[in-house]
């Protein structure tokens, strides 16, 4: 009868534990703790987060209200539905939690607590929790846990639940809370004012006049709210009164048509970046297609101090591979800067990436100053974390070329080869390596005409062999960076309609996704690498966040949405129903957490005069970041299961 938990009944068989004589089920022990016990229990609750966060009277006073159980192997702690009364701490042993469809959630080891589940949902068991191993568990009652979560802020958070509480302020706490304005102020906070528009049709004069009563420096043109123009003082000046153009024309004929606009729910630093680009003081505002404003470069004053804003206009001034190096020289320090300041690993990401980008465009422009203008259109296209917008302090360069189907390899191959060796060479003298699988602009075979490269997809979807799946693995994440993305959505438009319609493509792709599995044993612990240059760390890229980044793609050719960033990929994800939020928002929260300790880490090299890495030894962790890591770890090999069940991947 020791192989089971009575519950509400009369019969509780008593056996002996090698410690004391306690009883088998969820009464209370028949004799009270002895001192010796106290004073064990007392010491394991402070060696484990968050007991050790606890002043020492609350800790004391908690003791005393535990009771001890002794768990055989196999032995059913919590079935979903039925009442729970206790969170049980593993002093010895394992246990494992599966949701009620059987799928495996979680297995805890010492230190451990179990039940939280049940405690935030009023006391009533959600998953079924069984002993792995004959164990021996604290037993805190859940008035006892309330009064602490009710008392102590620490043992709130740290229990708080999991995914959009417990590990989004996780990553929060990595940082220091002070985000940079720029890079978490969305364009629409800057609006002050309804935006102020004129018709096409309207006078040279009466927009003067507009622009003059209403004191502002340019003035929007629209047509039933849509732009359609804009006129700002430098064209009266230039176009108007410099060309002695009359001032009853009509405005149509001297205004900026087209002019580039921003969405209102991007960020000040997508503004400073496109005004930078484009040598620009006027940059409209849209919200839904329809103009929402106008900022002007006097409004983003004073709202940085360390700002990339000002390394790409540096870039764009550049006239030589070396002047950009020199320029990147500061990246560092912006690296610092960011790290410090508390901003998110995915602004973080974004940065990089467009100064990335803004190299890129600069070393084309300087080729195509040397070459001569381009024989015909053509798509500079990144792949990688560039294509993600998701690089880091150690970033190479991969990057291909797409090329109009009018290319001709006699006549224009030369002038292409000229380019791309330009751009690439000046990438690689600017700390943007040559990548060491060769997947730049510079390999014939990456830089092809629009039709070749939809024979390449056609041929990876339809036999996705081991090469294909790791050619599409790069492919599938790339952005137009320069050029005519016309092409690019031509071809874009078609592989993707292809893999969402291919299911053994994705199963295959979901095979793949499984090779790279966080580094968690089988009982929660860290997995270390062993032996070689990097003994006893973890590697934050390849076990990290690759298997996130893996796991968002094949979610996002699943539902054919066109977005590469893997933040953005899951988003869509939830969106289109492919997976349930809970998992969505675990997963992206997992993916915050662990970018954000892998930047810090590489922050910290920098600082320290280090080469830059992905590798983090666990003692440089606190105890509190080893935990949500954990937990981290913990939601990835959950949503791989999950995978692998959906698409049965085991198979491939």
């Amino acid at each position: 009868m020791a192989g089971r938990i009575f519950r509400y009944t009369a019969i509780r068989p008593i056996f002996f534990t090698g410690i004391r004589r306690i009883k088998e089920g969820p009464g209370k022990a028949g004799q009270p703790l002895m001192d010796i016990e106290i004073v064990e229990i007392r010491d394991f609750l402070a060696a484990h987060h968050p007991f050790d966060l606890l002043p020492d009277d609350a800790l004391n006073d908690l003791v005393r209200q535990i009771e001890i159980r002794y768990l055989r192997r196999n032995m059913t702690i919590m079935t979903p539905g039925e009442p729970a009364e206790f969170l049980y701490v593993i002093r010895t042993g394992a246990v494992e939690t599966r949701d009620p469809d059987g799928q495996l959630l979680a297995r805890l080891g010492e230190g451990e607590v179990c039940g939280i589940r049940a405690f935030l949902r009023g006391g009533m068991a959600v998953n079924r929790s069984i002993a792995l191993e004959d164990s021996l568990v604290y037993l805190l009652p859940f008035n006892a846990f309330t009064r602490l979560h009710d008392t102590f802020p620490q043992v709130e958070y740290y229990f708080a639940p999991m995914g959009g509480g417990r590990l989004k302020n996780a990553a929060q706490a990595v940082g220091n809370g002070r985000d940079s304005a720029f890079l978490t102020v969305k364009i629409e906070e800057l609006l002050a004012r309804s935006p102020i528009s004129i018709d096409p049709a309207a006078t040279i004069r009466a927009a003067a006049t507009r622009m003059r009563d209403e004191r502002i420096s340019s003035l929007l043109i629209t047509t039933e709210d849509r732009l359609v123009g804009i006129l700002t003082d430098r064209d009266l000046r230039s176009r108007v009164v410099a060309d002695g153009i009359a001032p009853e024309t009509p405005i149509s004929q001297i205004m900026t048509a087209s002019p580039i606009s921003i969405d209102a729910g991007d960020y000040v630093f997508d503004a400073l970046m496109t005004m930078s680009r484009h040598n620009i003081h006027h940059l409209p505002v849209v919200r839904d297609g329809r103009v929402a404003g106008c900022i002007t470069t006097t409004d983003l004053i004073g709202m940085q101090t360390v700002s990339p804003v000002f390394l790409v206009g540096d870039i764009h001034k550049c006239e030589s591979a070396e002047a950009l190096r020199r320029v990147l020289d500061h990246v560092p320090d912006l690296i610092l800067h960011l790290a410090d300041s508390g901003t998110t690993a995915h602004r973080i990401g974004h940065v990089l990436s467009a100064l990335h980008d803004a190299v890129t465009e600069r070393l084309i422009h300087l080729a195509e100053t040397r070459l001569g203008p381009s024989p015909v259109p053509y798509a500079w296209l990144a792949a990688g974390s560039q294509g993600r917008q998701e690089q880091t302090a150690r970033s190479d360069q991969d990057n291909v070329m797409l090329l109009d189907n009018a290319y001709n390899e006699e006549a224009h191959g030369a002038y292409f080869r000229e380019l791309c060796g330009f751009v690439s060479d000046g990438l690689n003298a600017c700390g943007y390596v040559y990548c060491p699988g060769e997947t730049m602009a510079t390999t014939d075979r990456w830089r092809q005409p629009l039709a070749t490269w939809q024979s390449y997809f056609r041929t990876w979807i339809d036999q996705p062999e081991p090469k294909a799946l790791m050619l599409c693995s790069i492919f599938f994440d790339l952005r137009v960076v320069h050029g005519e993305g016309r092409l690019f959505e031509t071809l874009r438009t078609e592989f993707l309609a292809l893999a969402r319609e291919n299911k053994i493509f994705q199963a295959y792709m979901a095979g793949n996704a499984l090779h790279h599995q966080p580094p968690l044993g089988f009982f929660r612990n860290l997995v270390l690498i062993r032996g070689g240059d990097h003994d006893r760390t973890l590697d934050l890229k390849h076990t990290g966040v690759v298997p996130i980044i893996d796991l968002a793609r094949v979610y996002a050719l699943a539902t054919g949405v066109p977005v590469v960033n893997t933040d953005e990929r899951l988003a869509a994800a939830r969106a289109a129903g492919a997976v349930s939020n809970d998992g969505i928002a675990d997963l992206r929260d997992a993916f915050e957490f662990i970018s954000l300790l892998r930047l810090r880490h590489q922050a910290a090299r920098l600082r320290n005069g280090q080469t830059v890495d992905n590798f983090l030894e666990p003692r440089d962790l606190s105890n509190f970041e080893r935990d949500h890591l954990k937990n981290a770890f913990s939601v990835v090999k959950t949503m791989q299961a999950s995978l692998a069940m959906n698409y049965q991947a085991a198979k491939f």
